[in-house]
Formats: C-alpha cells, sequence, structure tokens
C-alpha cells in the first residue's frame, strides 16, 4: 500500500508540473539550458542573474543542452524523481541499527514519500533545479561506495556543484576517515581547475567577484534565503558589522555542529551524522535556498526523548516544518514574523547545535519510559469502543507538539471551508430553502430579531462584541484551563470538538449557505460588517479567508455547545455549571440577531457537536475513568528496559494530573 502511495504521489508531482505552461515550468533550467538560456549565449554565465551554480555545474550542463531542447519537460522531471527515489532507498538502508523486520519493509517507501512531499523537493521539481543531486552523491559516498577512494570523489563531486557540501570532507577528517577526506578535497579542487581551464572568465566571476556565487540569483534577504546571512539581512543588519557577525556566528555553528555530527558517526549513527553536517551547511552557506534544504528532513533519523510520550515530537515537528509553509504552521501575528519567516532555519539550527539527540547506548534507546494509561471502562455494548487500542492517557501531551498540530488542523480546516463554495447562485438557492422550512416550522425569528436589535444601540454593540470576540477565546480557554488541570479530560474534549469540526467541514462541503444578511430582498440587516454588496459581500480585512457561505452547521453555535457541554460535565461548582450554559445562550442569540445564521445553522451546530460526543465514545469508550484504580506499569521485556526507571506517583490525584473527579481511591491507595 505504501509503495502505491508513493507512485500515485510520483504521478501527481508529475502532472503538477507538466500541466503548468511552458513559461511556468522548469523556470531555472529554461533559463540554463532551454532554447534561449544562458549556456546559449556567448559570454559569461553570470553575465545576468539567473545563472547561479557553479562553473563545473555549467560546464556540465552544456552537453545536455540539445537534448534539454527536445525532452526538457518529461525527461528532467521524471529524471528527478528517479534521484528522489534513490536517495529515499538510501536513506531507508542506512538507518541506525537495530532494524527491525517492519521498519526494514516500511522505511524506503515512508522515505520517498516524505521526500516528494517536502518543500524541496517539490520546489526543485517546479524549478528544474539539480539540488537533488548533490545530496545523493553524498548518501552514495557515505553508504554506498566501495572504498575510501570512491567516497572521497562521489564528495569531491557533490562539493564541486554545491560549495558548502566540502564540509562534508571535514566530517570525514574527523571520524578517521582521512584518506577519503583528502580524496574529497582532491576531487573537489580537479574538478574547480577543470572549470577554471575551461571557463576562467566565468570561474573569476563566481569564485572571486561573487565569492563563491553570493549575490547570485534573488535577493539574500529574500524570505527564500533560510541562511544565517539571510537571517540576519531581514533583521536589518548590512554591511561590515553584518559580515563580521556572519562569520563569527557561521565558524561557532560549524564547530558545534561537525564535533555533534563526528560523536553521532562515532555512535553508530552517520545518516544521523550527515544529516547534522548538512544542517550546518545550511546554516553557513551565504544562501540556502528552498530546494537546497533536504538535509533538515533527513535529521528526522535522530531520537530525542526519554519517555515513549515524548518521542513522537521532533519528527512531527521536522515533517511539519519540511512539508508546510511557515504561514501553516503560526497565525499571522507580527510579534511571531522572526520565527516564522525563518523556522525552516532555526530547525536546522536546532538539529546542528542545540537537539539532545540519545546515543545508542542509552537505555532509553530502544526502551522509553512507558506511557500511563488508564484502565479500560466497560460500555452499555460489547463492541464499544471499537478500537481498544486507543486508550486514555493520563500524562500532558507535549506542548509544543499540541500547539504545532492544534495550528496546522485549524489552518488545513480553514482552506477546506475557503474552497467548500458552490458559488453564489446555489448558496441563495439554499437560503430559500431554509427561509422556507423555518416558516413552515414557524420558527423563522430571524428578521423579527435582527431588527429588534438594531433599534438598540447598546444591545447591539454587545451581541456584534459577543459574536466577533468569544467564537475563539472561550473554547482555548476551556482547553487551557483542562491541559494544565486534568490532562486526561484534556484528550476526550480535544477529541469531540475536533470531530465535531470535521463534521461541519463536511457540510459547509456539501451544503453551501447563505447566511440571512447575504439573502437579496429579505430586509436583514448586517449588524457587523454594514450594509452588503450581494455580489461581492465583505468581512473587512478576512474577507479573502474566509467562505462567506459556510454557514451550515453554525460552527459559532456548535463550539460553544461544546463548551457548555464540557463545562457542565467537568466543573466542580454548580455556579460554574450554570455560567457555561450562558455561553451557548449568548452565542445563539448573538448568530441569529446579527443576521450571520439561520436558526436551523444552530440546529446544525447542535447536531455536529452530538455527532462529535458520540463519535469519540464510540471509539474510545466512556469519558469516566475506572474508579480507584492507578494504571499498571508495562512488565520490562529485557533487562535493559528493567533498568529504566519508571516514575511512582505518591498518590492517584498526581499520577493524574487531577485528570478526573472520577478518580477516586488517592486515599485508599
Amino acid at each position: 500500500m505504501l509503495w502505491l502511495v508513493v507512485a500515485a504521489l510520483a504521478v501527481r508531482q508529475m502532472a503538477v508540473v507538466l500541466r503548468q505552461p511552458p513559461g511556468e515550468r522548469l523556470t531555472d533550467l529554461e533559463t540554463w539550458i532551454g532554447e534561449n538560456g544562458v549556456l546559449h549565449v556567448t559570454g559569461s554565465l553570470y553575465d545576468s542573474d539567473r545563472f547561479t551554480g557553479t562553473p563545473f555545474a555549467g560546464l556540465v550542463l552544456k552537453p545536455l543542452t540539445r537534448m534539454a531542447e527536445q525532452s526538457l519537460g518529461v525527461a528532467w522531471t521524471f529524471g528527478t524523481l528517479l534521484l528522489v527515489a534513490a536517495l529515499g532507498i538510501v536513506a531507508a538502508r542506512a538507518l541506525p541499527g537495530p532494524v527491525s523486520r517492519r521498519t526494514a519493509l516500511l522505511a524506503a517507501p515512508v522515505a520517498i514519500s516524505l521526500l516528494m512531499l517536502s518543500l524541496p523537493v517539490r520546489n526543485a521539481l517546479h524549478l528544474g533545479q539539480t539540488s537533488i543531486l548533490p545530496v545523493l552523491l553524498v548518501l552514495l559516498g557515505c553508504f554506498a561506495a566501495r572504498g575510501e577512494r570512491a567516497s572521497g570523489v562521489l564528495i569531491g563531486l557533490a562539493a564541486a556543484l554545491q560549495p558548502t557540501v566540502l564540509l562534508f570532507a571535514v566530517l570525514l577528517w574527523l571520524t578517521g576517515r582521512r584518506r577519503a577526506a583528502l580524496t574529497g578535497g582532491a576531487a573537489f579542487a580537479a574538478c574547480t581547475a577543470s572549470a577554471w581551464a575551461a571557463m576562467p572568465g566565468d570561474s573569476w566571476t563566481y569564485w572571486v567577484h561573487h565569492v563563491a556565487g553570493t549575490g547570485l540569483g534573488g535577493n539574500a534577504d529574500s524570505l527564500a534565503n533560510q541562511s544565517l546571512h539571510g537571517a540576519l539581512l531581514r533583521a536589518g543588519l548590512a554591511g561590515p558589522l553584518e559580515i563580521a557577525l556572519f562569520v563569527v556566528l557561521a565558524a561557532a555553528v560549524c564547530f558545534l555542529g561537525l564535533r555533534r555530527a563526528a560523536r553521532y558517526a562515532a555512535d553508530g549513527q552517520l545518516l544521523l551524522a550527515v544529516a547534522v553536517t548538512g544542517c550546518v551547511a545550511v546554516a553557513v552557506s551565504p544562501t540556502a535556498w528552498q530546494h537546497q534544504l533536504l538535509w533538515v528532513l533527513l535529521a528526522v533519523v535522530g531520537r530525542v526523548g526519554r519517555r515513549a510520550s515524548d518521542r513522537p515530537v521532533w519528527p512531527v515537528v521536522v515533517v511539519l516544518v519540511i512539508t508546510l509553509p511557515g504561514t501553516m504552521l503560526l497565525p499571522n501575528m507580527a510579534v511571531l514574523f522572526p520565527v516564522r519567516d525563518n523556522v525552516l532555519l532555526i530547525v536546522a539550527l536546532a538539529a546542528a547545535c542545540a537537539v539532545p539527540f540519545l546515543p545508542r547506548t542509552s537505555e532509553y534507546w530502544q526502551h522509553p519510559i512507558p506511557t500511563d494509561h488508564a484502565a479500560p471502562v466497560p460500555a452499555r455494548w460489547s463492541r464499544i469502543p471499537l478500537l481498544p487500542f486507543w486508550r486514555r492517557v493520563l500524562s500532558r501531551p507535549n506542548l509544543l507538539l499540541e500547539l504545532l498540530l492544534i495550528r496546522v488542523v485549524y489552518s488545513a480546516y480553514a482552506h477546506v471551508r475557503l474552497a467548500a463554495t458552490a458559488g453564489r447562485a446555489t448558496a441563495e438557492r439554499h437560503g430559500r430553502q431554509i427561509h422556507s422550512i423555518e416558516q413552515w416550522l414557524h420558527i423563522d425569528i430571524e428578521h423579527w430579531a435582527n431588527h429588534a436589535v438594531v433599534n438598540v444601540g447598546r444591545l447591539r454593540g454587545f451581541f456584534d462584541h459577543y459574536y466577533t470576540t468569544f467564537h475563539f477565546i472561550v473554547p482555548l480557554t476551556i482547553l487551557g484551563v483542562l491541559y494544565v488541570r486534568r490532562p486526561a479530560d484534556y484528550r476526550w474534549a480535544r477529541c469531540t470538538i475536533g470531530f465535531a469540526t470535521l463534521f461541519a467541514l463536511v457540510g459547509f462541503w456539501l451544503y453551501p449557505l447563505a447566511p440571512p444578511r447575504l439573502m437579496p430582498g429579505l430586509g436583514f440587516i448586517d449588524t457587523v460588517h454594514g450594509v452588503q454588496d450581494f455580489a461581492k459581500p465583505d468581512y473587512g480585512s478576512l474577507t479573502a479567508m474566509t467562505n462567506q457561505y459556510a454557514a451550515m452547521p453554525s460552527l459559532h453555535f456548535g463550539w460553544s455547545l461544546w463548551c457548555g457541554v464540557v463545562v457542565v460535565m467537568l466543573a466542580p461548582k454548580t455556579w460554574m455549571k450554570a455560567l457555561g450554559l450562558l455561553h451557548p445562550l449568548f452565542t445563539v442569540s448573538a448568530i441569529v440577531a446579527t443576521a450571520n445564521h439561520w436558526v436551523l445553522d444552530a440546529v446544525g451546530g447542535a447536531a455536529v457537536v452530538v455527532l462529535g460526543f458520540g463519535l469519540a465514545y464510540v471509539l474510545a469508550g466512556p469519558r469516566a475513568l475506572r474508579p480507584g484504580t492507578v494504571p499498571a506499569a508495562a512488565k520490562p521485556r529485557d533487562d535493559l528496559e528493567r533498568s529504566v526507571p519508571v516514575p511512582v506517583p505518591r498518590s492517584t490525584d498526581e499520577a493524574r494530573g487531577d485528570a478526573t473527579d472520577d478518580v477516586v481511591g488517592s486515599k485508599q491507595h
């Protein structure tokens, strides 16, 4: 099945590239070896900024110009995909041991799939770049080549195409492979010298005038340049001060990163050592464009964390960062722009200098501290839960991972919701259907409520403010309190609201609906956004980011009802429960009075919440934990696991972090 996924991704990537107009696909390759490319033009390769490769790369690409003119799209794209497949297979076979049979079977297709989904590979395919080749040459030199001489030659060739790759010769030297290191340096020098002899003017321009290519291509301060040099320029530094600071920081990163890489290589984690060295090369390169950042993805092989619950954090962070743009990872807040704009660089620096990867000699390498689970509670029906392995975890999830996943899921939800529209005519037809049903049921109170509120200034202001403000604040506050005070209930509550949101997304897609404020001829007044042009409704600054016709079901009411149910179920005081019920009451009043939803939209919102709670119950069983029990620690499988310290809680409440009021028995224990 995974190999079928690989094939589907490969076909999709080829289709995406080849469906683009000729002038918009393989743009970098076209500027190099196309009919009017710089390699056809007499004179210097660097008369313009279009060619950014080394002179040796130009020397190698010149013979390909005739073939490229005939089959520039299909052959180059298919060849790049073959390089990606070879890279994934080599990386999968280089995993540090011991490797289980399941891992050995799944590693190659998973690695190739991640590579094809990564931003560097997608960018390289779109531009027609050769940046995958140096990475593959390095991996072949480290893991597939036989003999020190072959290893050195492959790494020297890679460095001739991408100069900062010469750092791998330093890694070979530090790990005792000095003959391979010297051979790599000699191969790099020979390739560079051959290019210098064939194209002396271009070589002078590249190596001396542009200092190893610095300044070629796009602006060095653009977001595409994920290096220390680019980050310093984006921070406003320039001139000699910026250059001096860049040199100092680059030297420090090289020192720390290469020492760590040598240590991991000596520990038997050569693939991790290669990834760390590649991340160093990314950080210290004057320009590290997006298609040159595959090294960051290779760092996913490092193991971090002593606890089993913390082990997925680093891989998930790396995969999210390398496959999604920064705008999906972090909210659009000015204070987060420095992190969002440099997120790939930050992860590369972390992998190179900071992340405490476990050595293979660690007792936690194979057997991390197990996660405590609650004992399952019998349900009313024998086939519930349907997934018995979905056990209730008592500890808090990792905060960084949780925030990343919530942000990514919400961003994906927003994108799908924005795309889920069938046009104004369909939405208005559905609006008339809903209005007719409400008239037949005698619940069409929207017009009366809307005009009643418009005539009372303070009431209108209250509902407008409530509609625009509390939709996100209250659910996030409840989730935050549960995360801190009741972690087991936090996981349950998060799943229920997640399922409800997914069901709502299906409703937006299948039934686009115009809200009352966008229904012509019915006399509704949009109290929040003012009079609307029905052809181009205006939500202020959020117009381009919001689907105007995603009204059924109402997540405003759905999320508020979820808040009320959770507060009623978990709040210890009666007044808290009563206060929790006020939120859905105020919300349903606000969405109707402001003409943003029909009454039946609120019914739809309640329905998806019920489905969310129901699905969580079917999959995981009842919310309540079994009273008076403490989860038993997993039995050690061998002497190594027996040496792993398993924390023993002093009481049930401490073990579960005050997870639920249903857990009694701390005194009994």
